[in-house]
Order: structure tokens, then C-alpha cells, then sequence
């Protein structure tokens, strides 16, 4: 089992992140307060820890990656959590991003695909005082034994808008999700707004995530 360790070194690297989104121009001052207490080095191997608060992306296994903080930043500021509200999460990865909801006050649900990586990911979440559950599982077909749900983050590239997760989505619910672009060489992150009478997309810019998958797979 990884020991959790937060020191006062750790949380001045920390507070450097976060000094550094704000001087970028992020001004959401719930979100900046997230990212400042959760431990993002604990979801990265021990040996990216003088790293692990710079504003990068890390491979975490699977051919999966850990977002960057900027990038967690910017779709956590783009899904408009209220506390207590259920966020259904696809693509628990290392876990950094749940948390970040989580400690908004989110109640988060996430799904892993990577059999492996879920099993490792979920053994620090337990340790981690967030309330996060964490699912093995299909994210395109979601969890419908727990909805429906105020908010959807999809934390890997779409190549279509999963319309099993639309209908698990409250009316006025939202969802944030970087969809694979006409070129293929990346993606465009939407927000897309469920209303009476349909749904409801703004554009956000350009990213790069690894792509969504379907079924479950072992590392």
C-alpha cells in the first residue's frame, strides 16, 4: 500500500500552482482553492514528486496520463460545481481530477476502464478523505443504477457525444467534454447544457487527451 505523505514542502509547491494559474489568468477562486489542497504527488510515482506541481501532464501507466493542472483547472471551472451536486466522472485515470471535484464539495462517481489502473488508483483513493466512488467499467454506457446527474466530466478525447450518459443527465445538467475534432489531431472542449427542448454546445478551445475507449481492458 502507498503511504500518503503531505508535508509542509509539498503544500508550498502547492501554493506555487496555484500562485502560478492565477497570475495565468484563472480566476475561479473555488477551483484555485481545490487544486491548493489536494495532493497531486500522491497520484504520481514517488520519483516525479520534485514534479509533480509544475504544469505538465505525466504518464501514469495504461497509455494513460495525468492532466495537467491547467487542464484540470479549466474543465473543473467549465462544469460550474455546486456543492453536493453528483458528478459523474469518465476516466477515474489517477484519480487527481475526482478528487479536485470532490473536495468542491462534488459527490463524485468515476469510471476507470484500464482493469489494473483501477485497482491502484482506487487503493489511494481510499486512503484520500474524498468522497469519490470509483467504478470499473464501460464509460459510454455510464451508471445508470446511480442517476441522474447534475454534471458529466469526460477527461478523455470523445468521438462522439455518448448519448447514454445525455439521458443520465438532470435537465439543466452539464457536461464537459473534449470531442475529436474534423482533423483528428486532437480535440475541441465543449460544455453542453441539457434543456426541455435539446441540448445546448459552446466551444472552449483546442486540447490534446488520450482517446475514449469502450468496454474494460486489463493494463
Amino acid at each position: 500500500m502507498k503511504i500518503i505523505e503531505d508535508n509542509y514542502r509539498h503544500k508550498g509547491m502547492r501554493q506555487q500552482l496555484v500562485n502560478q494559474l492565477r497570475n495565468e489568468g484563472f480566476r475561479d477562486e473555488r477551483v484555485l482553492s481545490a487544486i491548493n489542497e489536494v495532493p497531486r504527488h500522491v497520484f504520481l510515482d514517488s520519483s516525479f514528486v520534485e514534479y509533480a506541481y509544475t504544469d505538465q501532464p505525466f504518464a501514469i501507466g495504461a497509455g494513460q496520463t495525468i492532466s495537467q493542472p491547467s487542464t484540470v483547472a479549466f474543465q473543473t471551472g467549465l462544469l460550474m460545481v455546486d456543492k453536493g451536486m453528483k458528478v459523474l466522472e469518465i476516466g477515474t485515470g489517477s484519480g487527481y481530477q475526482a478528487c479536485v471535484l470532490a473536495a468542491m464539495g462534488a459527490k463524485v462517481f468515476s469510471i476507470e476502464r484500464q482493469r489494473n489502473l483501477y485497482f491502484h488508483t482506487k487503493e489511494i483513493l481510499d486512503q484520500l478523505p474524498y468522497r469519490v466512488k470509483a467504478f470499473l467499467g464501460d464509460g459510454f454506457e455510464g451508471l445508470p443504477s446511480y442517476e441522474p446527474f447534475d454534471r458529466v466530466i469526460i477527461t478523455a478525447g470523445a468521438p462522439i457525444i455518448p448519448p447514454k450518459l445525455i439521458d443520465q443527465m438532470k435537465v439543466g445538467g452539464i457536461m464537459v467534454i473534449p470531442m475529436d475534432n474534423a482533423n483528428g489531431d486532437g480535440q475541441v472542449m465543449l460544455r453542453i447544457t441539457k434543456t426541455d427542448s435539446g441540448l445546448v454546445r459552446e466551444e472552449f478551445g483546442d486540447f490534446k487527451f488520450v482517446p475514449m475507449l469502450s468496454g474494460t481492458a486489463s493494463d
